[in-house]
């Protein structure tokens, strides 16, 4: 069994957005990540799989500049974050979006104070605020939820919820960290749909972190037709060429490539970690 890299040499056209180089991080004297490096290109969605403990969540946390890589750089839209002032961090992660696990919104906001939140940070015009935030409630199919509060939504709304506030801001990057996780397969698949929308309608660029290998193979093999409004099967090829799969185990990157290549994949780890 082997636990080599294995990459395909396939990425979708566009500049890099996102860029480990041999990152290592390691917490009481445990590895966490070793010698990890990886590309995501503009418009393209990276799922991250690996089980628990292999490193997926800390790699959005080092994305953005929570923690700091004790070896190896990581480079966001340009700009290397591993050694980034905090004033330069926060300017920066107003062009990054993140939908945390179980959606983390404020119990004692409402709806639209919740997808606001950043907005009103930044001391923009009430006006244009409300207008934004209606907007991406829309995109989200939950406009008329705007004067509710957490407690009065399903699992499901306060995560799409979550993801009207990633993109409020119109960020280049998203970063999911398992939106699906808790929620059952009907409320998953519409949380992945409008992930999937966000990605062609936008072009997005994302890191999706991901205990579900449903939900990748979902992302790979749709797209959303705009005129359906809904996400209908990619065509003859059957796999989505903006959207690949990063997979860790024990710390490393033992795949970084397209869904082709991942079905076709000979390693014995990867080949029961699919089935």
């Amino acid at each position: 069994m082997t636990t080599a890299a294995i990459t395909n040499g396939h990425h979708p056209p566009g500049e890099v957005v996102l860029e480990f180089e041999d990152v290592e991080l390691g917490f009481d004297e445990h590895l966490v990540l070793r010698g990890v490096s990886f590309r995501l290109h503009r418009g393209e969605t990276k799922v991250l799989f690996g089980v628990a403990g292999s490193g997926k969540s800390v790699l959005l946390k080092l994305a953005l500049g929570l923690l700091k890589p004790d070896h190896g750089t990581i480079t966001v839209l340009g700009s290397e974050v591993s050694s980034m002032p905090e004033h330069d961090l926060f300017e920066l992660r107003r062009k990054i979006g993140m939908v945390f696990q179980e959606s983390a919104l404020f119990d004692s906001l409402t709806v639209e104070e919740n997808v606001a939140f950043r907005l009103t940070e930044e001391h923009l015009p009430s006006d244009e605020i409300h207008e934004r935030v209606t907007e991406a409630l829309r995109f989200v199919e939950l406009e008329h939820t705007l004067k509710k509060f957490p407690s009065e939504l399903s699992g499901g709304m306060r995560r799409r919820v979550a993801i009207a506030r990633a993109i409020v801001t119109q960020p280049e990057i998203i970063l999911y960290d398992s939106p699906t996780g808790g929620l059952d397969p009907i409320t998953s698949t519409t949380i992945v749909e409008l992930i999937i929308k966000q990605r062609d309608v936008y072009q997005t660029s994302a890191l999706m972190v991901t205990h579900r290998l449903q939900d990748g193979f979902t992302m790979a093999t749709h797209y959303y037709d705009q005129q359906k409004g809904q996400m209908v099967p990619v065509g003859d090829s059957g796999i989505d060429t903006k959207t690949s799969f990063l997979i860790l185990r024990d710390g490393k990157v033992i795949f970084d490539g397209g869904g082709h290549d991942l079905a076709a994949s000979t390693d014995e780890y990867i080949k029961e970690y699919i089935s």
